[in-house]
């Protein structure tokens, strides 16, 4: 069994956190902009300083290959992502380019034989946060092997119009074409020239250090569905308006939010999430009572069984009397369960059982490049902890040691792939 370096790690960790610092121990580091390309550079800086060769691909995708002993054999890569959401945090996605650059300068500074090229690399605007959608180089590039209801949402000449959500005419096509990281197609990840794919990524939950375990073999991706939920009554004078008279729409909305609270914890399944993030109240003003609230619901779960009984309750709202208001349901989007590679799984497994870090199944809540890397080619991912459950935030944390244990998991646990 072989390990990663701490000191190394921890080098890695400090510099990145610098590229877009936000002041309060965290970054915003949107895709394809200043910040983005220091992190860049300094990538292609350490991994062309192991002899790594690096290529682009028409999205900006990036990959930091090094060669293996028998040339005809196809690559085995470790990617994630370099952006952040706003006032994110040093852990996500960043970690996983990270473990992948430790991966590979570990096994040239201790001449760690290996018979399959291996790539780090790093995709381009998996957050979305400034152009959405999020895991939009993962969409495009792996769009063939997409379901269609999936894919319809990732043409590539749709994602290159996508607009900034910041200034509202920059699109990310501009950006892309702006970057010097922007290559060819042809040097696409690919089912014809990669092995396989590990991701590396801080849990962003609670469980692994609820349960006194470091790390993680992710068996797969939840599935999810997400439904907006309307509510239609009449815009009133909120000091004219007799209580027993008005149609409101946000009350209507606020019953009916309780009524799904109560309903859905019925279900007894406490590893069931389900949120409502965004509401939407027309017109907004202090002296109107509303006539229309538009809120998402957001529901979680492995098994399409128990995500149909709690569509059910949703789809029950339409049948029922809101403060004399009309309530109206329509499916944003949705997701199966995304089960990964079995034997790339155990490869995980079984590196950090014999490396002594404990460890379990575990299945992940959030999207992630390679989730859609999975329908092209064998994936996996591995997962550290998060303190606190913390991510998407400034408080995000993991500590170097946890973090180095990950990358040397993935190190042997690329190994073993490496041996196929």
């Amino acid at each position: 069994m072989f390990t990663c370096d701490n000191k190394r790690m921890e080098d890695k960790i400090t510099t990145f956190a610098k590229f877009g610092d936000a002041g309060h121990g965290g970054i915003t580091r949107y895709s394809l902009s200043p910040e983005a390309h220091q992190a860049r550079d300094y990538f292609v800086k350490r991994m062309e300083a192991i002899g790594a060769t690096i290529e682009c691909d028409d999205m900006a995708n990036m990959y930091a290959t090094i060669p293996g002993s028998e040339p005809g054999l196809k690559r085995i890569v470790m990617a994630s992502h370099a952006d952040s959401v706003k006032n994110g945090g040093n852990y996500d996605g960043i970690l996983g380019v990270i473990t992948g650059m430790e991966v590979l300068e570990a096994v040239v500074a201790e001449n760690i034989p290996h018979r399959h090229p291996l790539t780090a690399m790093i995709w381009t605007n998996e957050e979305g946060s400034l152009y959405p959608p999020a895991m939009m180089s993962s969409g495009v590039v792996c769009y063939d092997y997409l379901p269609a209801d999936i894919s319809k949402k990732f043409k590539k000449e749709n994602m290159l119009a996508s607009v900034s959500v910041l200034d509202k005419t920059t699109t990310f096509g501009d950006a892309l074409n702006a970057s010097p990281y922007k290559g060819e197609e042809k040097n696409r990840l690919s089912k014809d020239k990669y092995e396989a794919m590990f991701e590396l990524h801080i849990e962003q939950g609670p469980i692994l250090e609820d349960a006194g375990e470091n790390v993680g073999a992710v068996t797969g991706v939840m599935g999810m569905f997400n439904y907006r939920i309307k509510f239609f009554g009449q815009a009133d004078h909120a000091g004219t308006t007799p209580m027993h008279k008005r149609q409101d729409a946000l009350f209507a909305a606020a019953q009916a939010l309780c009524y799904l609270h109560e309903e859905i914890d019925k279900l007894g399944r406490p590893e069931l999430v389900y949120t409502t993030g965004e509401i939407v109240c027309h017109p907004n003003v202090h002296t109107v009572i509303p006539d229309m609230i538009d809120f998402s619901i957001d529901v979680r779960h492995e098994d399409p069984e128990v995500r149909a009984k709690v569509l059910e309750i949703v789809k029950s709202l339409e049948t029922r009397e809101w403060a004399r208001c009309k309530c109206e349901i329509a499916l944003a989007w949705q997701r199966d369960t995304v089960y990964f590679n079995k034997e790339l799984v155990e490869y995980v497994k079984a590196s950090a059982d014999e490396l002594g870090i404990p460890n379990r199944y575990i299945l992940a809540g959030a999207g992630h490049d390679a989730q859609f890397a999975s329908y092209m080619l064998p994936t996996t991912m591995i997962f550290v902890q998060s303190k606190d459950g913390h991510s998407h935030c400034e408080p995000e944390f993991t500590p170097v040691e946890i973090c180095t244990e990950g990358a040397s998991v993935l190190l042997n646990a690329v190994l073993k792939a490496d041996k196929k």
